[in-house]
Formats: structure tokens, C-alpha cells, sequence
């Protein structure tokens, strides 16, 4: 007599070992009957591959928790300066950053792809190209930048960039970055400082100054003018004549 197959049960689960909306995986089943079975799984949440972390990371605070406004003076501007040129043993290479990125309103990615064959020293001319589609123009040099681009260029001969580290290469982002945080950690400005703040100094330099909205425009790259008018918007000059004591 054939003895009667018989399907394994499945365990009772414990009570308190398997948490709610569990799901139960059934194994597959083979053609032999006596491997038909079903087991209780226990996905465990907090040790699987994709599980959320119960400790959310910090938030970065925002640029306005951190300092009252997104650009510098001419006096924050100059202290600036010296204070990276007294730091370090490239002092002069990072004054000069400051310097050119801050006269021309370069971004820190245009200041890093500077490369000399953009420099006119003998003419005074500097040929800025824009990224973010900005419009290229051209430049005058002056006194200060010429002295400081001269001695630069003594300092790091045979070198196709402008700004360029111990192996005659470009220097990075995240350098020109650190340049400027550590001078106005130096500078004692009270609040953290990046180099695109200087790009937005320049242009409130101009607008302060009653220099054009539209040269302004050009000088800087912008595509779109509204990215120029915030300069003149917060230009103090306009609202000179509304107290007469």
C-alpha cells in the first residue's frame, strides 16, 4: 500500500517576534510534494541594504543664517587682499586671485581656466571668457593688476596658467575656495566669505559708482539684464537726495 504523502506545516510564529505588516514568503515548491512548505520570514527594517537612517544629517544652513549679505565693501575687499598676501608661501599668487577675481567679477571657475594667452600685458588688456553662456569681453588693466600679473608671471615661468600650484597646473575649485575662506578667516570680517562674493562686490562697486546698468551688464557677462539690475536696485546713491539736512 503507497503511504500517503503528507505536507509539512507551516511553524506557528511567535507572538511578539514578528512585527505588524510583515509580509510571509512562500518557498517554491518542487515536484515532490514533500518539499512543499511554507516558512515565516522576518524582514527586519533596520537591517536591510536600503533601510533609512533614524538620524537624519545636520541641514546646511542657509546663506542668510550665515551672514547678512552676499557681498563685500571695498574696505572688506582690500583687507581681503592683504591678509592672503600674508599668509602662506604663496601669498602674492593669492593676493593676485583676489585682486584680478574681484576687478574683473570673475566667477571661480573663470578664474581658474585664466590662462595667459588671455593676458595683454604690453597692451593692458585682459580677454574674459564667460561660462554659463555669459557674453566674453575684453577687459583694461590697470596699474595694481599689471604690477601684481608681472611679478606673478617671474614667480611661475613656463606655465600656460595664470594661477597655478607647486606642479605647474591649474588650480582647482575647491583651492581658490579654501584661498578665500582662510584669508577672511584671517581678515576677521566676522562672517564666512566665498570667492563669488567678490564677483557680487565688483558689482555693486560699479553700481555704487552711477556706472551704467548696461555696461555693468557686459562687464559682468550676463546673458539677461535682470541679473545686473539687483546691483543697481540696492545702490544707495539713488536715495541720496530724499533727507536734505
Amino acid at each position: 500500500m503507497k503511504p500517503e504523502s503528507r505536507t509539512a506545516k507551516a511553524p506557528e510564529p511567535v507572538a511578539g517576534n514578528i512585527p505588524e505588516n510583515v509580509h510571509l514568503r512562500e518557498s517554491r515548491a518542487d515536484d515532490n510534494d514533500d518539499s512543499k512548505r511554507v516558512v515565516a520570514v522576518n524582514f527586519d527594517p533596520a537591517k536591510t541594504r536600503f533601510r533609512e537612517s533614524s538620524n537624519n544629517p545636520p541641514r546646511k544652513p542657509r546663506n542668510a543664517e550665515r551672514r547678512s549679505r552676499e557681498y563685500l565693501t571695498p574696505g572688506e575687499v582690500e583687507r581681503l587682499i592683504k591678509s592672503a598676501e600674508r599668509l602662506g608661501r604663496h601669498g602674492h599668487r593669492d593676493g593676485t586671485i583676489l585682486l584680478v577675481t574681484y576687478r574683473h567679477g570673475l566667477r571661480v571657475s573663470e578664474v581658474c581656466s585664466l590662462r595667459w594667452d588671455q593676458v595683454d600685458l604690453g597692451q593692458g588688456m585682459l580677454h574674459v571668457r564667460r561660462v554659463k553662456n555669459g557674453t566674453p569681453s575684453t577687459h583694461p588693466l590697470h596699474g595694481p593688476e599689471l604690477r601684481a600679473l608681472r611679478r606673478l608671471q617671474r614667480d611661475y615661468p613656463d606655465c600656460p596658467y595664470v594661477f597655478t600650484g607647486e606642479r605647474n597646473g591649474p588650480l582647482t575649485d575647491s583651492t581658490v575656495r579654501k584661498i578665500v575662506a582662510r584669508a577672511g578667516t584671517a581678515a576677521e570680517l566676522g562672517f564666512p566669505v566665498h570667492p563669488h562674493m567678490l564677483r557680487h562686490a565688483a558689482g555693486f562697486k560699479l553700481a555704487n559708482d552711477g556706472q551704467d546698468t548696461r555696461a555693468i551688464q557686459h562687464y559682468l557677462g550676463h546673458k539677461n539684464i535682470t541679473h545686473t539690475v539687483r546691483y543697481t536696485e540696492l545702490s544707495a546713491d539713488r536715495f541720496k537726495s530724499f533727507w536734505q539736512d
